[in-house]
Protein backbone atom coordinates (compact mmCIF):
# COMPACT_ATOMS: atom_id res chain seq x y z
CA UNK A 1 0.00 0.00 0.00
CA UNK A 2 1.59 3.82 -1.14
CA UNK A 3 1.88 6.06 1.91
CA UNK A 4 -1.16 8.46 1.37
CA UNK A 5 0.27 11.90 1.26
CA UNK A 6 3.97 10.99 1.48
CA UNK A 7 6.27 13.05 -0.25
CA UNK A 8 7.32 10.86 -3.32
CA UNK A 9 3.45 10.17 -3.72
CA UNK A 10 1.14 12.23 -5.65
CA UNK A 11 -2.97 11.27 -6.37
CA UNK A 12 -5.72 12.82 -8.13
CA UNK A 13 -7.19 14.46 -5.26
CA UNK A 14 -4.02 16.30 -4.98
CA UNK A 15 -3.70 17.14 -8.39
CA UNK A 16 -7.28 17.68 -8.79
CA UNK A 17 -7.18 15.81 -11.88
CA UNK A 18 -6.60 11.84 -12.60
CA UNK A 19 -3.13 10.51 -12.80
CA UNK A 20 -2.07 9.39 -16.41
CA UNK A 21 -2.70 5.48 -17.09
CA UNK A 22 1.19 5.21 -17.71
CA UNK A 23 2.61 8.43 -16.37
CA UNK A 24 1.69 12.00 -15.31
CA UNK A 25 3.46 14.97 -16.60
CA UNK A 26 3.26 17.20 -13.22
CA UNK A 27 3.35 21.15 -14.05
CA UNK A 28 3.86 23.89 -11.20
CA UNK A 29 3.33 27.49 -13.11
CA UNK A 30 2.96 30.78 -11.98
CA UNK A 31 0.56 33.60 -13.60
CA UNK A 32 3.23 35.74 -14.74
CA UNK A 33 6.11 33.12 -15.62
CA UNK A 34 7.20 33.15 -19.06
CA UNK A 35 9.22 29.62 -19.44
CA UNK A 36 5.86 28.08 -17.84
CA UNK A 37 4.26 29.01 -20.87
CA UNK A 38 6.73 26.98 -23.04
CA UNK A 39 6.77 24.06 -20.59
CA UNK A 40 3.22 23.98 -21.15
CA UNK A 41 3.50 23.87 -25.08
CA UNK A 42 6.57 20.95 -24.81
CA UNK A 43 4.51 18.62 -21.77
CA UNK A 44 1.06 19.12 -23.31
CA UNK A 45 2.40 17.93 -27.32
CA UNK A 46 4.93 14.92 -25.40
CA UNK A 47 1.26 14.01 -23.68
CA UNK A 48 -0.27 13.95 -27.08
CA UNK A 49 2.21 12.19 -28.05
CA UNK A 50 2.53 9.07 -25.84
CA UNK A 51 -0.65 6.93 -25.42
CA UNK A 52 -1.50 6.63 -21.20
CA UNK A 53 0.62 9.93 -20.33
CA UNK A 54 -1.60 13.18 -18.66
CA UNK A 55 -0.34 16.88 -18.14
CA UNK A 56 -1.34 18.56 -15.25
CA UNK A 57 -0.64 22.31 -14.19
CA UNK A 58 -0.65 23.30 -11.35
CA UNK A 59 -1.03 27.06 -10.24
CA UNK A 60 2.07 27.61 -7.42
CA UNK A 61 0.60 30.50 -5.99
CA UNK A 62 -2.99 28.70 -5.49
CA UNK A 63 -1.35 25.36 -3.61
CA UNK A 64 1.02 26.38 -1.18
CA UNK A 65 0.73 23.34 0.55
CA UNK A 66 1.57 21.02 -2.16
CA UNK A 67 4.33 23.13 -2.80
CA UNK A 68 5.79 23.34 0.08
CA UNK A 69 5.81 20.12 1.01
CA UNK A 70 7.26 18.54 -2.46
CA UNK A 71 10.07 21.83 -1.68
CA UNK A 72 8.94 23.10 -5.11
CA UNK A 73 11.14 26.58 -5.20
CA UNK A 74 10.63 28.24 -8.53
CA UNK A 75 8.39 28.06 -11.77
CA UNK A 76 8.36 26.21 -13.49
CA UNK A 77 8.96 22.85 -12.03
CA UNK A 78 7.92 19.68 -13.57
CA UNK A 79 7.36 16.19 -11.73
CA UNK A 80 7.35 12.83 -13.93
CA UNK A 81 5.05 10.70 -11.56
CA UNK A 82 4.97 6.79 -12.44
CA UNK A 83 1.37 4.88 -12.91
CA UNK A 84 1.33 4.87 -9.55
CA UNK A 85 1.61 8.75 -8.49
CA UNK A 86 5.75 8.33 -7.65
CA UNK A 87 7.69 11.04 -8.23
CA UNK A 88 10.58 9.42 -10.53
CA UNK A 89 11.70 12.73 -11.76
CA UNK A 90 12.13 15.97 -11.13
CA UNK A 91 13.46 19.05 -12.72
CA UNK A 92 12.92 23.03 -13.07
CA UNK A 93 13.30 25.24 -15.90
CA UNK A 94 11.79 24.42 -20.03
CA UNK A 95 12.77 20.89 -20.44
CA UNK A 96 13.59 19.89 -23.84
CA UNK A 97 11.07 17.32 -25.70
CA UNK A 98 13.88 14.84 -25.81
CA UNK A 99 14.50 15.21 -22.28
CA UNK A 100 10.55 14.62 -21.16
CA UNK A 101 10.42 11.40 -23.70
CA UNK A 102 13.53 10.21 -21.60
CA UNK A 103 12.40 10.94 -18.83
CA UNK A 104 8.88 8.91 -19.35
CA UNK A 105 10.70 5.95 -20.73
CA UNK A 106 12.23 5.39 -17.02
CA UNK A 107 8.87 6.18 -15.69
CA UNK A 108 6.81 3.45 -17.66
Amino acid sequence: MRGHGAAGTLDAAQLGAELGERATLVQFSTAFCQPCRATRRVLAGVAGMVEGVAHVEIDAEAHLTLVRRLGVSRTPTVLVLDADGRVVRRATGTPRTADVVAALGKAM
